[in-house]
């Protein structure tokens, strides 16, 4: 096949409200609306389009366009079909009357373009993370914005703060806010900003170079400037894996070890694996108990595991909770946290994944997998009452057999939640029969990599099937639980046991551990019950073993239809891919559906699942990983020309490196012309460059959709603009 002899994208945002202007078949003129109205309109088209397109269609529309609610804020990010010129005629017709302008994620553009962001005088808040830019343009930047208040960077390797100018940094010392990711040990601006209230510090460095060569921690000589936290108000600082990133870490924390300020009243540090807790973070922690009252409270989980620190910390108004992978017990949750609900009433967030003993009594001869208790959880519900984002995730959280006490029961006290995050076993029916799986899943038992294969495109469920699992799920416990909560937006239902094959800086995964044992009564009707969420936007399914024909997933795609991002992870048994008849039934009713991330061993990529996915016509990215897994190279490019909204393409399968390497650059090559954003990777999931391969990847897409993880609770809510 001949590069480039795939359709290109015709170019159609003069279409999009220009072809309504006039009257329609009832004889009502859109142009005849009041202002008001009008505005609100256009409040949903994209900046750009307002400017370059709408503006030119008629006097009254060319005024609207202008007003200042709609320039004052300018949203590119994931405007993926912005590029270079689009942004420089919007810098020259709107630059000075923008104050807030985003452009977090625009990896695409050219450097060079950044520099049109000088055009905008009056900026107060400035977000350039994921874009290309070096200390001298940014020095630049900065030294024209002198209303600067709030700004997100990259700092990359080879910055150096010696090349900023006097001016850069006398606006560096006004902003307030700041939001740094560092690929590279350094302070990067920090020390400038000697007004700062709030800082937010993503650690993204790798402990080698891409010549193997082992990086330290420690600061450059000229770079051990002395930052400025007398002001701040929130520390945020979350570190991706490596010893590196912990290290640099430190010494951010070094200098507020010496001075907590007073006003702090947010402290959160995301560290995965072990962070030992050093001299220096013993004396923070015990002059924050003396001098400061939280907000929000998130650290590692040695810092709190086996300390008495949570009962020293005094806390004011908390909206933000998170003890991920911490051993806390009931007990100390109850006694040290919720404090016999004096003080919860205004906590929004809480994040208890991983905490395997956090609703269990004190009891040393407990087993992660013994029964909860029961009171535990209810005092939780009872003091947390105004709760929106809940993750129990990562732990084993089975209930007895108390009558009105199941999980399922009491969190459906919680009528303000909007996300939640549960483990597969927690909402499995006591009155099933546990001990063993289901009869029909037991046939289906085969070891891995020997399964039969399954007939594409024949379904294997019923109409019959699909109401006989609706009159199931009604009568449990887990379908009450989201009756009781109709505005959720956000579900996840992952296994305990659950690991993605693709963690972030190590090889792929080849062996996983096997589901619990509950989680076997957890299954096809269990996922109809979702069907029930009219709001739903975002849903995970991970490590569900009992998932037959995956009917379930029908009833979401036909109920569900303000589903925008979609992952799925191990439904099934793994000698075998049993849902994707359902799967391609499900796809073509979701027409809002922006993120599909399928991992799933032995899946075949086929025309029929691809004719299936082009009925997503929103869709912008897709994720497949999948061991021994197999794709079709004419399927896949029939795909990318029927869907013009996909800028993200990551395949991870079983496919030769040749095939792989084939089909990424002939995609390339088709589309990338007409979708400057186009990001593809197509790559051997078990291949030994695997990771090189995966640091390529825009930290944007990485973060989102490539890397599985919980995102329930991760991070306070709105804790940037």
């Amino acid at each position: 096949m001949k590069a480039g002899g795939w359709p290109r994208r015709k170019s159609g945002s003069e279409e999009t409200l220009s072809a309504g202007i006039g009257e329609d078949s009832n004889g009502i003129n859109l142009m005849e609306f009041s202002d008001e109205i009008l505005l609100h309109i256009l409040s949903y088209v994209p900046c750009t389009d307002l400017v370059l397109n709408v503006r030119r269609t008629c006097r009254k529309l060319a005024t609207l366009c202008l007003d200042k609610s709609l320039t004052h804020m300018v949203l590119l990010h994931k405007e993926y079909q912005v590029n270079k010129d689009k942004v420089k005629q919007l810098m020259r017709g709107i630059g000075k009357e923008i104050h807030q302008l985003n452009m977090a994620g625009c990896y695409w553009l050219p450097s060079h373009t950044i520099d049109h962001v000088i055009r905008c005088k009056n900026l107060v808040k400035l977000n350039l993370s994921g874009c290309h830019l070096t200390s001298l343009r940014l020095s630049k930047i900065l030294s024209a914005l002198q209303h600067l208040r709030s700004l997100a960077i990259d700092v990359n390797p080879g910055f150096d703060a010696g090349q900023l100018s006097s001016e850069c940094k006398a606006t560096l010392s006004r902003v307030l806010e700041l939001k740094q990711t560092l690929y590279t040990p350094s302070y990067g601006v920090v020390p400038c900003c000697t007004s700062l209230e709030k800082l937010l510090l993503y650690f993204e460095i790798l402990d080698r170079s891409r010549e193997g060569l082992i990086l330290s921690g420690q600061l450059m000589v000229g770079e051990s400037n002395v930052p400025h936290y007398q002001n701040l108000r929130v520390f945020y600082a979350r570190l991706a894996p490596g010893y590196v990133n912990q290290e640099v870490v430190r010494l951010y924390l070094a200098v507020l070890s010496d001075r907590t300020p007073e006003n702090l009243h947010a402290f959160l540090i995301s560290a995965p694996g072990s962070f030992a807790e050093s001299g220096t973070t013993k004396n923070l922690l015990d002059s924050m108990a003396r001098n400061v009252s939280l907000d929000a409270l998130q650290l590692p989980k040695s810092w709190i595991n086996g300390s008495g620190l949570l009962q020293h910390l005094k806390f004011n108004n908390p909206f933000y909770f998170s003890f991920s992978r911490c051993t806390l017990s009931g007990g100390h949750l109850i006694l040290q946290v919720i404090n016999g609900g004096k003080d919860l009433k205004s906590l929004t967030s809480l994040n208890l994944s991983g905490c395997i003993r956090c609703l269990s009594s004190d009891s040393l001869f407990r087993k992660a997998e013994d029964d909860i208790d029961s009171s535990i959880l209810e005092s939780l519900v009872v003091s947390c009452c105004n709760l929106r984002h809940l993750n129990l995730s990562a732990a084993h959280h089975h209930s007895s057999e108390s009558l009105g006490k199941h999980l399922c029961q009491l969190l459906a006290r919680l009528k303000h939640l909007l996300s939640l995050a549960l483990p597969v076993c927690s909402i499995t029916d006591v009155s099933t029969n546990t001990d063993k799986p289901p009869v029909q899943s037991m046939t289906n038992v085969v070891p891995p990599g020997l399964g039969k294969k399954i007939r594409i495109g024949v379904p294997t469920y019923t109409k019959n099937f699909l109401e006989q699992s609706n009159q199931k799920s009604q009568s449990s416990v887990f379908w009450t639980l989201l009756e009781n909560l109709p505005f959720l937006k956000n579900l996840e239902l992952i296994g305990s046991n659950f690991s993605s094959a693709m963690p972030r800086n190590e090889p792929a995964i080849r062996n996983s551990l096997p589901p619990c044992s509950r989680a076997r009564s957890v299954g096809d009707s269990e996922v109809a019950a979702i069907g029930q969420l009219t709001f739903l936007q975002n849903l995970t399914l991970a490590q569900l073993p009992s998932i037959l024909t995956g009917s379930g997933l029908v009833s979401i795609g036909l109920q569900c239809q303000h589903l925008r991002s979609l992952s799925l992870a191990n439904l099934g048994m793994m000698g075998k891919v049993g849902y994707t008849s359902a799967l391609m039934d499900m796809l073509k009713h979701c027409k809002c559906l922006r993120d599909l991330r399928l991992e799933q061993p032995y899946f075949n990529a086929n025309t029929q699942f691809f004719q299936a996915l082009s009925h997503c016509s929103a869709l912008q990215r897709l994720c497949i990983i999948s061991r021994s897994g197999t794709l079709q190279f004419d399927a896949v490019m029939s795909f990318m020309a029927n869907c013009l909204e996909v800028v993200m393409c990551h395949m991870f399968m079983g496919e030769s490196l040749t095939v792989c390497k084939t089909l990424q650059q002939t995609i390339l090559q088709s589309f990338q012309a007409d979708r400057p954003a186009l990001n593809v990777i197509i790559f051997p999931l078990l291949h030994e460059d695997l990771t090189e391969v995966i640091r390529d990847v825009p930290m944007m897409h990485l973060d989102e959709i490539t890397l599985f993880k919980s995102r329930v609770a991760e991070e306070p809510p709105n804790l940037w603009w």
